[in-house]
């Protein structure tokens, strides 16, 4: 998919409002994903000056700390501004919600590049803690500042600190006939 088409989905997720600080952050980020597959060095270089440049303003400005180097699926919203961090390790899948003060990061300086994966249509509540190598099921659900430092299943609500499973969808009974 191209750079384009791509801002055209996040400028759509965020309610077709290019001032949206998550949508500009997205937008960044689109764009130091795809300066980096710019050939040469030298013909990148520019590119990569824009972007620093992009990118500490989104930092400080805006709050929001999103690294190329992490990876964003299509539709992801950044619901509000400030406090956000994410990892450059980190994942997160398709039409994920991230709200403000949300921290995707590592546990230890031991284990600098382990960072969390969220599933698809994940949504994390404001103030938010997922630290070290966490998987976030499809469909999932991080209440308000919950320390998440487990793996969180697909369809399962996670709350408190350190986080515990609260509610899960129940599991479809397959009829023997």
């Amino acid at each position: 998919m191209s750079l384009l088409e791509l801002l055209k989905e996040d400028f759509e997720s965020h309610g077709r409002d290019w001032t949206k600080p998550g949508f500009r952050a997205l937008a960044v980020y689109r764009f130091g994903v795809w300066r980096m597959g710019i050939g040469p060095r030298a013909v990148r270089a520019p590119f990569s000056i824009a972007y620093r440049f992009m990118f500490r303003h989104v930092r400080n400005h805006y709050g929001i700390e999103l690294p190329y180097s992490a990876t964003i699926g299509r539709k992801v919203v950044f619901e509000h501004q400030g406090g956000i961090v994410i990892h450059g390790a980190a994942v997160i899948g398709e039409g994920s919600c991230i709200r403000q003060g949300v921290t995707l990061g590592n546990r230890s300086v031991d284990e600098p590049n382990e960072a969390p994966v969220l599933g698809k249509n994940v949504n994390v509540g404001a103030g938010a803690k997922l630290l070290g190598k966490v998987h976030v099921g499809d469909g999932a659900a991080i209440g308000a500042n919950a320390v998440v430092l487990e793996d969180v299943p697909a369809g399962a609500t996670a709350v408190g600190i350190p986080a515990k499973i609260v509610g899960a969808k129940p599991k479809l009974a397959v009829r023997s006939r």
